[in-house]
């Protein structure tokens, strides 16, 4: 019976050591979506500046450019999946991969061939043990992401999509499929292509929000306008992702560590009343043998 409690005393204390690793790791997380949550705020109307000007180009000027230009065959699509680079935050990882691998099935049954650009050691090491093999991997990067990782995918990117052909690596469009921030409590999929851009007419665009837009003039012309807005808004996007990217992480990663923590709670609740059966009846035992023991003498006597 001393062993059982043994056994039951270092199982407490093995969940107690848990529960402080885990509360720990919550805290540590729930610090740093905050400052995730201002990087996300900060990004976004820069993005959604940079893409309504490039919308406002393509769309009051007559001029075909690769940006907004559908291909008359799209032989290759690329699919960026950004991922993280540790675990322990529940489903973060695994819904992002499923929607990725999906969303590959889904062009390869248009006919289409997939080129995977993988940001993050879990999607890294995913595609490595499936021995599917990736055109651009970028780990080491997501807690906190800088910019110039994301001037480093949208570079691959954009070479990828300037050049032609799918023997040279070329591809034909781009998609972006990444974690978005909602909530502390919900972190959706996003799958958002990013070339060719989608560009809503103009009277359309008005009535969708209610607004005016202004007559635009373009210096020198709208291609050379376009050829410099292509990489900026490509960055931008890209670092707008990794960012949301971020932010829904460290938030997933505090709700998963809090769960780890009630669940730590319950073991050391469920342990301890064990232990404390496990005591009293090796009380009663002892008891009952003093006691049998006393009836052995006085009926020896």
């Amino acid at each position: 019976m001393g062993a059982q409690l043994r056994v039951y005393k270092q199982k407490i204390s093995s969940a107690q050591t848990t529960k402080k690793i885990t509360k720990a790791m919550e805290l540590i997380a729930a610090s740093r979506i905050q400052k995730a949550m201002g990087r996300v705020r900060a990004s976004s109307p820069f993005a959604r500046a940079v893409t309504r000007a490039v919308s406002a180009v393509a769309t009051h000027s007559n001029i075909n450019h690769p940006l907004t230009q559908e291909r008359e065959v799209i032989r290759r699509s690329a699919v960026v999946i950004f991922a993280s680079d540790r675990g322990l935050a529940g489903a973060f990882n695994s819904q992002i991969l499923r929607e990725g691998l999906q969303l590959g099935e889904l062009l390869r049954s248009q006919g289409k061939d997939v080129a995977y650009y993988l940001v993050g050691r879990k999607a890294v090491g995913f595609f490595q043990f499936r021995r599917i093999t990736a055109a651009g991997e970028w780990v080491g990067d997501t807690d906190t992401p800088h910019f110039n990782t994301a001037e480093q995918i949208a570079g691959a990117l954009l070479d990828a999509y300037d050049r032609t052909g799918e023997d040279q690596g070329g591809v034909d469009e781009i998609h972006l499929v990444y974690n978005r921030f909602v909530s502390m409590m919900t972190q959706s999929p996003e799958t958002v292509r990013l070339l060719p851009l989608e560009v809503v007419e103009a009277d359309e665009a008005e009535a969708a929000s209610n607004q005016v837009y202004p007559l635009y003039e373009f210096e020198p012309s709208p291609e050379t306008v376009l050829d410099a807005l292509l990489p900026v808004y490509v960055q931008s996007r890209v670092f707008n992702a990794l960012l949301q990217s971020s932010a829904a992480k460290h938030a997933a990663t505090q709700k998963a560590m809090k769960s780890a923590s009630d669940n730590a709670d319950k073991l050391i609740t469920d342990y301890t009343r064990l232990r404390n059966n496990a005591r009293q009846a090796e009380i009663t035992q002892q008891i009952a043998e003093i006691v049998g023991g006393a009836d052995a003498l006085a009926s020896g006597k």
